[in-house]
């Protein structure tokens, strides 16, 4: 997990060969104006959903995992929370794993939480298991995700 805001982004090019290509997009993007929906920055390869959503209390929030994509995930109104926990040590699986979403849920506890201003965003790979959308009111955010290479 990488926790950063916008002005910094170069330095986790290496990490993902679609990074460059999504960071420059956000920058180029008036994203307080994005309105709700999906929004296409390289075909399946990243894309954006923004979406507005109420927040929810700690004990709400399960979980969650993705195998095919990396999150980016980033409030642009509104301060979100987000839970996390090393996937290694998630062991109450809920449900199956759906393919087609790419997304799993645990019943396990988040170790640790984060909270994320306005702008401030959290890069989370598929070991990082986490129960985002904790907080009060109503949250705009968008998530970018990236596929794996």
């Amino acid at each position: 997990m990488i926790i950063d805001s916008l002005t910094g982004l170069e330095r986790y090019f290496s990490l993902n060969r679609h990074f460059e290509k999504v960071f420059k997009f956000l920058r180029s993007q008036p994203l307080h104006e994005l309105a709700e929906g999906r929004y296409a920055i390289d075909g399946d390869n990243a894309y954006l959903t923004v979406s507005v959503g109420e927040g929810r209390n700690a004990g709400d929030a399960k979980l969650e995992v993705h195998d095919s994509y990396i999150d980016i995930q980033m409030p642009l109104e509104g301060v979100e929370t987000i839970g996390w926990r090393d996937r290694c040590y998630c062991e109450q699986l809920s449900g199956t794993y759906d393919e087609a979403k790419d997304i799993a849920f645990f019943d396990d506890p988040a170790e640790t939480f984060f909270t994320l201003e306005p702008m401030t965003l959290a890069i989370l790979f598929p070991h990082d298991a986490h129960a985002p959308l904790i907080g009060e009111g109503k949250i705009k955010k968008l998530v970018v995700k990236v596929k794996l290479t």
